[in-house]
């Protein structure tokens, strides 16, 4: 097991070490979870076009949801795992005690995954046509739809506990085996989507086939690491038993990483019904799009986000503030500058990234460059958002994380109700990156008075 430096021995280079160890394979981790929308898109773009597009950009909102749950159990109970790892440091309980907890944790987790999977079939079995049809979908696009969601509908155990469990890996100091699991799921979505897409001419069914299938064998491997001789956990049958009070605990610690999937999930639903009734499906294929790209960014400051989460929920267990602050600094640093980065990449050669997903359709690709120039420059501030809603759930302040998270969708609600009346098409386009805008107004003050005022008044951030 990885060991933490006391707080003497940190210094600024020990804490960059720190802060890469977790945040280069998260950040892998997620850009590998991305491609499993991105590698869908690409196919999708290239063999079926922009009805296809609009097709899976109104069937994933649905899907993020689940996916947002796997997120909320894998965070709150890695968080759990990480605070006793730093308590243990302090107090020195016993390897029985510690133990007990951590089954208790992973046993709670599971049941939750489980049960959250079982009554999120059921209700999806009932409500699909319906959320699509809200969405705006119709004719072609509204068949795509349907394709895509059907065979997720009894799947929805495996794609929450894919989303959970590379996090219950990570946070078991296996970092590097947590990236291979997504790194081993993504290949394969590939090699699947090669083959049921190009080759059987499946169409969205078969992407939907291949994204399944690669959850199933993240799961499956990652269950075996957990019976492996990889791993410091030792499972005990009379202390792996759910608990109602961790269970709510990992489901409050988590909540805000479910509503920043919820905001995703409602914000691109929004986004669609709104092209759909300003534009056309031409309109939403271009939104995918601009959608695959953002995300993009999006996990790399997720990844940030997650890598900063373990050795901050340490620090916290321990009382050490002034480390915090440095690993927060950093992980801001880096994810802004990322950000900044991509949207100028972006710019300078739009056509030839679009043209990834379709080179052929002017129309899409017009249309697109124009959402790049109006929905992507600010994005770099929602990945500074991202960190502050990871960071108030390392430290324990789950109604901050989930403030901050709830804050973040509602502030664009006005601006999509208004943008789009005074500019049209291009109004729907702006109403994100101005929400943006105003939230970091918001939240960046109350991440640095929170760092400052526990330094300076030496005591516990839980308090600050």
């Amino acid at each position: 097991m990885h060991s933490y430096q006391s707080p003497s021995d940190q210094t600024s280079s020990s804490i960059s070490r720190t802060f890469w160890r977790y945040a280069i394979p998260s950040v892998a981790a997620m850009l590998v979870n991305g491609l499993y929308q991105i590698v869908d898109g690409i196919f999708i773009g290239q063999y079926v076009g922009y009805q296809g597009l609009a097709g899976i950009n109104m069937a994933w909102p649905i899907i993020y949801i689940f996916a947002g749950i796997g997120l909320m159990i894998g965070m709150g109970s890695g968080s759990l795992l990480s605070i006793n790892r730093g308590e243990n440091s302090l107090t020195g309980d016993d390897k029985k005690l510690v133990s007990t907890k951590v089954n208790n944790t992973l046993a709670s987790a599971l049941l939750l995954v489980i049960g959250f999977g079982l009554i999120g079939s059921i209700v999806l079995n009932f409500s699909v046509d319906t959320l699509l049809l809200m969405q705006g979908g119709s004719g072609q696009t509204l068949l795509m739809a349907q394709q895509y969601t059907t065979p997720f509908t009894w799947s929805l155990v495996f794609t929450i506990l894919a989303a959970a469990i590379p996090i219950l890996v990570r946070n078991d100091e296996s970092p590097n085996i947590a990236t291979g699991l997504m790194v081993m799921g993504a290949c394969l979505n590939i090699v699947l989507d090669y083959l049921l897409i190009v080759q059987f001419n499946m169409a969205l069914q078969g992407a939907a086939i291949a994204t399944i299938s690669a959850q199933i064998s993240v799961s499956i491997l990652g269950i075996g690491y957990f019976i492996s001789s990889k791993t410091d956990f030792k499972f005990n049958a009379s202390a792996f038993i759910f608990s109602p009070k961790l269970a709510r605990q990992i489901m409050i610690l988590g909540a805000s990483s479910f509503v920043m999937y919820l905001y995703t999930s409602f914000v691109f639903a929004l986004h669609n019904r709104l092209f759909m009734e300003y534009g056309s499906s031409l309109t939403v294929g271009a939104f995918a799009i601009v959608g695959y790209l953002m995300v993009l960014y999006y996990f790399v400051a997720e990844g940030l986000g997650e890598g900063m989460q373990p050795p901050v929920s340490f620090f916290f267990g321990a009382r050490e503030p002034k480390n915090i602050k440095r690993m927060f600094q950093l992980a801001a640093k880096v994810s802004i500058s990322a950000g900044l980065l991509w949207v100028l990449i972006l710019n300078l050669f739009p056509e030839a990234i679009i043209g990834l997903f379709n080179s052929e359709d002017r129309a899409l690709m017009t249309e697109t460059i124009v959402g790049i120039q109006l929905h992507l420059f600010a994005m770099f501030l929602d990945g500074f958002v991202v960190l502050a809603i990871m960071y108030f759930m390392a430290v324990n302040q789950g109604g901050r994380s989930l403030w901050i998270s709830v804050g973040n969708m509602v502030v664009q609600l006005p601006f999509l109700f208004i943008l789009p009346k005074i500019f049209g098409i291009n109004g729907v386009w702006l109403a994100m990156p101005v929400s943006n805008l105003v939230i970091f107004a918001v939240v960046a003050p109350m991440v640095w008075r929170h760092l400052n005022s526990a330094i300076e008044s030496g005591s516990e951030l839980s308090r600050a």
